[in-house]
């Protein structure tokens, strides 16, 4: 199946940028794609088999969707392989370069969506990661 990539580069630590992206209180404030949704739940639990469960809604309350999966690999600081809730499969990886640490996000597409429109989409949340991670840094 084909993979989809986003990558960003963010200017922190490899502990800090991993703590981010696994720890439910921090995946609250950037699992959103634009200003008007958020993720007001985030659940998971950090191991092989185990599920993370990401509410993300509109904030006006017009609509909002259980954005979940399960691990199925896990690297401590280097990468995380992931199930989603609808089979399709993501994979995660930290690269430290420099003083920064490069995440790269390939995750095979739905086929409800254009593609292009999905990539922007998972980018855009990429970005608001990046951001979130830099301003805490």
């Amino acid at each position: 199946m084909t993979q989809i990539q986003v990558t960003a580069n963010i200017q922190a630590s490899i502990q800090q940028v991993w703590d981010c992206w696994t720890q439910a209180e921090h995946v609250k404030h950037w699992n959103f794609a634009s200003e008007d949704w958020h993720c007001p739940e985030a659940q998971n639990t950090l191991k092989e088999g185990k599920e993370f469960h990401y509410t993300m809604a509109a904030k006006d309350g017009s609509f909002s969707f259980d954005f979940w999966g399960t691990f199925t690999q896990i690297d401590p600081l280097k990468n995380l392989e992931i199930t989603l809730g609808d089979g399709r499969r993501v994979s995660v990886q930290f690269v430290t370069e420099g003083e920064g640490v490069w995440v790269k996000e390939s995750f095979e597409p739905e086929s409800q969506n254009p593609e292009e429109m999905q990539k922007m989409g998972w980018q855009m949340i990429l970005d608001n990661f990046k951001k979130y991670v830099e301003s805490i840094s």
